[in-house]
């Protein structure tokens, strides 16, 4: 084990892994959807439908009218495809939190997991944890209060104010 990447490969988990087990096909469709429902091209598409379907309407086509002025029949239309867009925009919405509540789990995982080599190799080091832990928490302080400007200063407890 040359590389403690490599070591620790078993023991951690990736997000796009952990996400690929639980994505369907019908998630692709649906993002799919709403990725082009959000779009440019959905809104000039919409805009030359309707246009078209009112000049038709309105005879400058040589036409007759198959959805007379107030366009009932493009009404109901529309109407069904907010309906299935909404319902669409929802699912995307809520698979986003559920990938989010996942990623925040991996999150957690690789926390902690930092956290506990901390302390094993401040052991080893000799460190103090609890001393550690005073200067982390002024340290939380400090940055609660926008004093601290991202330097090693801010970490080196010899500088401690």
């Amino acid at each position: 084990m040359s590389d403690l990447s490599d070591a620790l490969e078993p023991y951690t988990r990736h997000e796009k892994d952990a996400w690929a087990g639980v994505r369907k096909v019908q998630d692709d469709v649906t993002d799919a959807i709403t990725a082009f429902a959000g779009s440019l091209s959905f809104v000039y598409i919409h805009v030359g439908w309707f246009a078209v379907w009112v000049l038709a309407n309105v005879g400058a086509f040589g036409l007759s009218a198959f959805d007379t002025f107030p366009f009932g029949l493009l009404t109901l239309i529309v109407s069904l495809e907010a309906i299935f867009l909404s319902t669409f925009v929802m699912i995307s919405q809520n698979r986003q939190a559920a990938r989010a509540d996942v990623r925040s789990e991996l999150d957690f995982e690789t926390n902690l997991r930092s956290e506990v080599w901390s302390v094993h190799i401040g052991r080893k080091l000799g460190l103090d944890p609890h001393e550690v832990e005073e200067h982390v928490q002024r340290l939380v302080a400090k940055t609660r209060t926008g004093l601290v400007d991202g330097s090693a200063e801010d970490v080196n407890p010899a500088v401690d104010s």
